[in-house]
This record gives structure tokens, sequence and C-alpha cells, in this order.
């Protein structure tokens, strides 16, 4: 049986601007209410001192967002920790893993040598995220202020990126980045289950910057904040490859049928960007966001591909799968991002980095 995450049941209700979802989402505002409360009441336990934040002895850079679903985290953090890489720090990552099976209290993904974990034991993002940056510290935990303890204090890390951690206030951050999806920022502006955000809108006071994606390089954000406003937007790779590693150019499938499939948040806009370039697509499966790929899944597909040439997935959806799972060719293909103006990142970067070797 298919199951949604509640990031997909909320934009199937709620975004269709159908009477129906309107009238859900009305009946379930008192309960979104009590849901705001409850972590408006821990964000001031935690900005009071009554609940106390683990502080690293290291800079903490936190990527979250404010609602359910996919703003794009993982390609964010992605291109931290290359910045972060490239300016010779040991860096680490600390995920929660989920989707993954659970590694015990801390889970090693990576120590800056190879991956040590399956994407089903860690989670297919932080699997990816060590597969894509080999000299990175990946680590899972269920408690991530044990999975920052030991990336510093057994490993060396000299800077964390913590993933999905705007509503993880148990860790103290140096920077906290919050990702709002240009084309929605706020969705209805209702908080779970009536809408799609997490907590309150003037929750993003407790930011240090906000990063638009999925941006045009122009949107206005009408939201009294006072921290900086930085945009970026995804890109697809310029290259596809099969799940054995080989590279192919779109050129070289433009010709042929394909079937395309995914396990994301929002799978049509990774569709809408294979057909912009030149791929034809008989078939577009839109999968739950991180989907098992059990037997019954994979048989689905295949029957599914029998007219098509070839399948094609996310670098995600991909490291849940080998390549002797189907009879056809099954190529990725990986998404990255780029921002309006990457030197406003570089200088923020830069100062966080400064103040913690003086």
């Amino acid at each position: 049986m298919t199951k949604f995450s509640l990031g997909e049941i909320h934009r199937k209700l709620f975004e269709q601007q159908s009477a129906a979802g309107q009238f859900v989402s009305l009946a379930l505002l008192p309960l979104g209410w009590l849901y705001g409360l409850a972590g408006a009441a821990k964000a001031l336990l935690y900005r009071s001192g009554l609940k106390k934040a683990y502080r690293a002895a290291v800079p903490v850079i936190s990527v979250g967002n404010l609602s359910v679903g996919g703003t794009g985290k993982t390609p964010v953090c992605d291109h931290l920790l290359k910045k972060l890489l490239a300016r010779g720090k040991r860096v680490a990552l600390v995920s929660r893993g989920y989707g993954g099976q659970g590694a015990g209290r801390v889970g090693v993904v990576s120590a800056g040598e190879g991956l040590l974990l399956e994407a089903r034991t860690c989670g297919d993002e932080p699997f990816l995220l060590a597969r894509n940056n080999p000299g990175a510290l990946v680590f899972v935990a269920p408690r991530r202020a044990d999975g920052v303890r030991m990336a510093v204090e057994q490993y060396g890390a000299e800077v964390i990126v913590l993933d999905d951690g705007f509503q993880h206030q148990a860790v103290h951050r140096d920077l906290n980045i919050v990702l709002l999806d240009a084309s929605r920022p706020l969705s209805n502006g209702r908080v779970l289950p009536a809408g799609r955000l997490r907590e309150f809108p003037r929750a993003l006071g407790r930011s240090d910057l906000v990063l638009l994606t999925r941006s045009r390089g122009d949107e206005r954000l009408n939201l009294p904040l006072a921290v900086p406003i930085m945009r970026c937007r995804h890109v697809l790779g310029a290259l596809a490859f099969s799940l054995e590693g080989q590279s192919v150019g779109f050129d070289q499938l433009q010709d042929k049928a394909g079937l395309a499939f995914a396990g994301i948040a929002q799978p049509d806009l990774f569709f809408s960007s294979l057909t912009a370039r030149g791929l034809r697509l008989d078939r577009r499966l839109s999968l739950p966001d991180h989907v098992c790929y059990d037997e019954e899944l994979l048989h689905r597909l295949s029957s599914s591909a029998d007219r098509s040439d070839y399948l094609v997935t996310t670098e995600k959806d991909a490291v849940k799968l080998q390549a002797s799972d189907f009879k056809l060719p099954c190529y990725q293909v990986p998404m990255s991002i780029e921002f309006f103006g990457e030197d406003s990142l570089d200088a923020v970067l830069d100062e966080l980095l400064k103040g913690s070797t003086q």
C-alpha cells in the first residue's frame, strides 16, 4: 500500500484551491492554532533558558524550513558542504536520518574516507550527501546533539551543518538558515494540520538568513523581516548517469521514449526540468517522498515501462536502486542549486568562520 508523507497529503488537499480542500482547512484551523501555540511555547522555553540547548565548540549552521514538504534542503546542504570543504574545513553534516531504518544512537555514514552505511539504514539524503562529498563527515542521530558531540569530540569537526534543524532547538546554532519556496513561501499561511506550516510565520524571527529557493531572482517577499534574504534556483545536471555510473548526454536520449519516476516532495518539477532538456517522457510516475523500492514497486515500474526505451529518476531515488532491478537502462540525473549573488553567501560564511578562529 502506497504511503504518503504529511507534506504530500497537505499539498493534495489544500493547494488545489478546491472547495473541499478549503472546507477541510477551515475545519482543522483550531487544531492548527493549538499546534502553533505548542511550537511557540517550546521556542519560548529555549529562548528563556528554561530548556538548555547543547552548544558545540565549533560553528553550527542550521538548514531548515517553516513548512512540511520539499523546499530544497538537500541541495542547499550539498552546496554548503562543497563551499566549506573548498575552504579546507573539516566539515560534518548531522541529520536525523529520516526514512532510514536507524543506526542506533549515532550512525557514522562517512568518516570522510568513504561510505560506511547503506541508504536503507541511514536514509537516502545523508547517504547521497556523503557520496557526493567524500571528504565530509556525515552522521545520523535521532538526538542530533549526540551526533554533533561525536563529530566534534571524536572526529575533529571544525564546522557543523545541521540538516532540517530549524525546529530542532536542542542544538545551538550560529547561523540559522530558513528555506522558503519562492512560488509559495507560506502556502495558505496556516499551521498543521490546517495547512503546511510547522510553526506560525512569526517564527521566522529566529532566523539569521532567509533563502528563497526555486526562485526567478526577482520575487518580493512581503514579510516584515529584519534579516538578509537570498535567492537560489534548482539546476538540472548537464549529464545523466546510469545506475552503474556511466554518463550519457541528453541528446543521446531525445529520440527515445522514457519513463520518469521520482519519490521526492515535488516530482512534477523534476519531470518538467527533464522535458525542458528535450526528453520525451511517455510516462511519469509520482511516488511518495522517501519511498521504499520493494519488489512490488519495482515490478510496477518495470510493467509501466513496457513501451519505453529507458527509465530516468533522481539521484535521491537512485541511491536505493541497482541496475539489475530493471531490464531497461535506468538513468539518474543530479540536481544542484545556483545562487543569485553567490558572493553574498561567501561573505556570510567567511564572517562566520572568521569569528570561530578569533
